[in-house]
């Protein structure tokens, strides 16, 4: 079983016990189920299935029906071989031409099969396609909703030092009632309190920010309410093998680059096809008829079928294909150079992500001593100042140190929160 660090528990504010609960799973299952761009990506991988087709290749018969009907009016002024002259002016006739031919291409090259099977690399590619859109949604779904937990936890931070400033405030209060206490400390603990409320509500414009980009990637309405109640768990057994191996071997952006290659190559191949001879067998069956007023044949009818045998050999063209061949080959060549620039930035970005989500697990252990330390120090010396051993600045200042303290811990576990899945992102390992 894998382990996990659970670094913070975040405390939902007041104010929200209506809101619609949301957790990590719902989110991704209504995003994938709602994502438009994933829907754009079904839609272009059904488009690549229907043309996954031997027929589309050029591999299947073709079978058509022609027909004519012609009537015509014309003078006709005509001297037979035997001397006789045949005059008439409006005389009619009527052509009638009817037939169905089929065609098959027997040989070409093989440019049938490489289309073929650059046809089903096509659909190969369009499900790698979708396959990267899914984990593009379900990163961004978790990078977003995670955030949204920070943003809560750092609102959680303040909402627990304007606690004590209402209770720095009521002790200044009692001690001005005996006499002990001066109007400035009042005043100066009032301010404080107003000015860590508008720091609050400005964190909480913040979380309302967050949810409605959540929302967006739900593709939801951005103005529901919704509740999210989390942890920052971060997974600590990942390695830098295990994601750089997964990356070579399951990353559907450098697999689709592998099936471009391919897809170049069969092109390469088909263009090569062209400078082939092309053999082809026709069958059909043909109807004729004339009729005319006037002239050497009054009538004329035939009718039967037919079979033949064609050939094409490409002899010289203005060294076209050729030309076509060599442009395709260095295609396939600028593929595979893509694939490497791929395999480049993509083990590059998981190194860098890497080297940040160890450092960052480093800090938050320090992190988590410093945010307790820091509320143990806030607490004693609220205790001081009620003693009167110490004063309002100092007390002010433990509250900076303390919301400061959490303000860097909830930022260093989301940022190795970030980087993991950012990781697994790269890896295909995220979990949906």
């Amino acid at each position: 079983m894998m382990k996990k660090t659970l670094f913070l528990l975040l405390l939902p504010l007041a104010g929200i016990a209506q809101q619609q609960q949301l957790d990590l799973p719902q989110a991704i299952r209504i995003a994938l189920k709602n994502s438009l761009d994933i829907q754009l990506a079904k839609n272009d991988l059904e488009a690549n299935t229907i043309f996954n087709n031997y027929g589309v290749a050029g591999g299947l018969p073709l079978v058509q029906a022609t027909g004519t009907d012609v009537a015509q009016s014309s003078n006709v002024n005509q001297k037979l071989s035997t001397g006789t002259i045949i005059k008439r002016n409006g005389s009619s006739t009527n052509t009638l031409n009817t037939g169905v031919g089929a065609s098959v291409l027997v040989y070409n090259g093989q440019r049938i099969v490489a289309t073929k099977k650059r046809l089903a690399t096509l659909e190969q590619m369009s499900k790698k396609d979708l396959d990267s859109m899914i984990i593009n949604v379900v990163a961004n779904v978790e990078l977003t909703y995670y955030d949204i937990v920070r943003q809560q936890s750092y609102a959680a931070t303040l909402q627990k030092s304007i606690d004590v400033s209402q209770q720095k405030l009521d002790i200044v209060k009692a001690k001005r009632d005996v006499g002990m206490s001066n109007d400035a400390d009042l005043f100066q603990a009032q301010v404080d309190i107003n000015t860590q409320q508008q720091a609050l509500q400005s964190q909480q414009l913040v979380i309302n920010q967050d949810k409605t980009a959540l929302l967006r990637l739900l593709t939801l309405n951005p103005d529901s309410s919704i509740q999210i109640r989390d942890t920052i768990i971060v997974d600590r057994k990942l390695s830098l093998d295990t994601v750089l191996s997964s990356l070579q071997l399951h990353n559907p952006r450098l697999l689709a680059a592998d099936l471009q290659i391919k897809v170049n190559e069969l092109t390469e191949r088909e263009t090569a096809a062209q400078r082939y001879p092309s053999l082809s067998v026709n069958a059909g069956y043909d109807y004729n008829r004339t009729e005319a007023g006037a002239g050497n044949v009054l009538f004329n009818q035939n009718n039967g079928p037919y079979v033949g045998a064609g050939i094409t050999i490409p002899i010289f063209n203005g060294t076209i294909y050729k030309r076509q061949q060599q442009v395709a080959s260095i295609a396939t060549y600028n593929a595979k150079i893509e694939k490497d620039i791929f395999t480049r930035d993509y083990t590059a970005n998981a190194v860098k992500l890497w080297q940040a989500y160890t450092i960052n697990l480093q800090q938050v252990a320090t992190a988590v001593d410093n945010y307790n330390l820091s509320y143990r120090l806030l607490t004693l010396v609220l205790q001081r100042f009620q003693l009167g051993q110490a004063t309002i600045i100092d007390v002010k200042t433990a509250q900076q140190s303390f919301e400061n303290a959490g303000y860097l811990l909830v930022n260093l576990t989301y940022a190795a929160k970030a980087a993991e899945i950012q990781l697994k992102s790269l890896a295909n390992m995220l979990d949906y």
